[in-house]
């Protein structure tokens, strides 16, 4: 199969290491499923969230704000294939019909395409996947 893809599959990988990260960091901060309660305290009839203070609200982890910019990054033609490789992943096209699933992301609003692909809880899997089913 000859296709032309936009995105180069190196990106693509960039991408999905990046996603997979964000997504550990999300599940790490609920471990041990204590993080995130809200205790009530029956004495001041009123709920309150312990924590150290702003240490704990603060995140140096930027990658889940890079992601976001490398996405917002791609041009047209690249956040288009992106959401392809994805789409085919996630089993809605036939990589033989990449073309058709580029053209059809395109028309996606291009304000939108980060929001969506970001919406897409599985998509390293499936960005993986298509990946893969293009041999790419």
């Amino acid at each position: 199969m000859n296709i032309s893809v936009a995105i180069s599959a190196d990106t693509v990988r960039m991408l999905i290491q990046k996603v997979r990260s964000v997504s550990s960091s999300i599940d790490d901060s609920f471990e041990d499923g204590h993080e995130g309660e809200v205790e009530f305290d029956e004495d001041k009839l009123a709920g309150g969230h312990h924590h150290d203070g702003l240490a704990e609200e603060k995140n140096d982890d930027m990658t889940s704000e890079e992601l976001k910019e490398l996405i917002d990054d791609l041009n047209v033609d690249e956040s288009a294939d992106l959401i392809a490789i994805a789409w085919i992943g996630r089993g809605d096209f036939e990589s033989s019909d990449f073309d058709q699933a580029a053209q059809d992301a395109r028309e996606h609003p291009e304000n939108d395409r980060t929001h969506y692909l970001l919406g897409m809880p599985l998509l390293a899997e499936y960005l993986e996947t298509g990946l893969d089913a293009l041999d790419l």
